[in-house]
């Protein structure tokens, strides 16, 4: 397994949509993992594929951080098949080192994708779980939570960045 460097926020290939996987293969089961430690890596709760450079349709989400490793969810071709309510929270992304945005996103989401074996999983989440799947899912098409924040919030976030940027900070 290897740590892959995580795109941070600038990078193109984030604003991109993933493809969807045809076949899973060994070869994909590898960049899983490795996606998994990156994760863990960086103390994440949730990863997408086209952060670390892959426009796969691939997730994993662990809101345990990796304290509880059994609840690690790996999710290909993901889809949100229902949606309820709504909560607002501080959201972070490792794609957004060291910022925080306050997201709204559904309290309830049900979510269809195929497991590393190409099972069809489908998942029932509610809370911080909901949220990350959507995050994560948000991700696969090229939406980050920059997109999801006021236009208020959105100049401030992006003229910060640019001064990490001058200063050789991102």
């Amino acid at each position: 397994m290897a740590i892959i460097s995580i795109l941070k926020y600038g990078e193109p290939l984030l604003l991109e949509k993933s493809l969807p996987i045809e076949k899973i293969d060994d070869e994909i089961r590898r960049f899983i993992d490795d996606m998994v430690e990156t994760m863990y890596a960086a103390d994440g709760i949730g990863l997408a594929a086209p952060q670390v450079r892959e426009l796969k349709q691939i997730i994993v989400v662990d809101i345990s951080a990796g304290e509880h490793p059994e609840e690690l969810i790996v999710l290909i071709n993901p889809e949100i098949k229902a949606e309820e309510g709504s909560v607002v929270s501080e959201e972070g992304c490792l794609s957004f080192p060291d910022i925080t945005l306050e997201i709204e996103r559904p309290r309830y989401v049900r979510v269809r994708g195929l497991s590393p074996e190409g099972k069809e999983l489908e998942l029932e989440a509610e809370g911080l779980l909901a949220c990350a799947l959507t995050h994560e899912i948000d991700h696969l098409n090229g939406i980050l939570i920059i997109d999801r924040a006021s236009p208020l919030k959105r100049d401030l976030i992006v003229r910060k960045i640019r001064k990490k940027i001058k200063a050789g900070e991102w």
